[in-house]
């Protein structure tokens, strides 16, 4: 099996690595503009076919898409999720129960 995943290949290339990873944020933040406001966790969050589970997976294929047609350059799945990860953090399209999350949270906050 070839190594094709370009930090991998070659990794003191920080500069565009850090390029890529700042552009695949974006492209997810825009990406998630696409949808409707989507729910976080709920009943079982393992569930495949969640729509956060189902977004998670095409956009990760997309994402993979776009890099290589882009940027010419292969992620790792690590970077792919990182970025997807922050994305969701930044963005105002998914939605959290008051219950959900920290078991420690009061509802009082």
């Amino acid at each position: 099996m070839a190594i094709r995943y370009n930090l991998w290949l070659d990794p003191d290339n920080t500069a565009t690595h850090r390029a890529v990873e700042a552009d695949l944020e974006r492209y997810f933040v825009e990406r998630f503009a696409d949808y409707p406001h989507i729910r976080l966790f709920g009943a079982d969050p393992y569930d495949y076919d969640a729509p956060f589970n189902r977004l998670y997976d095409a956009l990760m294929a997309r994402a993979l898409d776009y890099c290589e047609r882009q940027w010419c350059y292969v992620p790792t799945p690590a970077q792919l999720n990182q970025a997807f990860f922050r994305a969701v953090g930044r963005s105002n399209k998914f939605l959290r129960d008051p219950q959900d999350g920290d078991p420690h949270r009061s509802d009082s906050r």
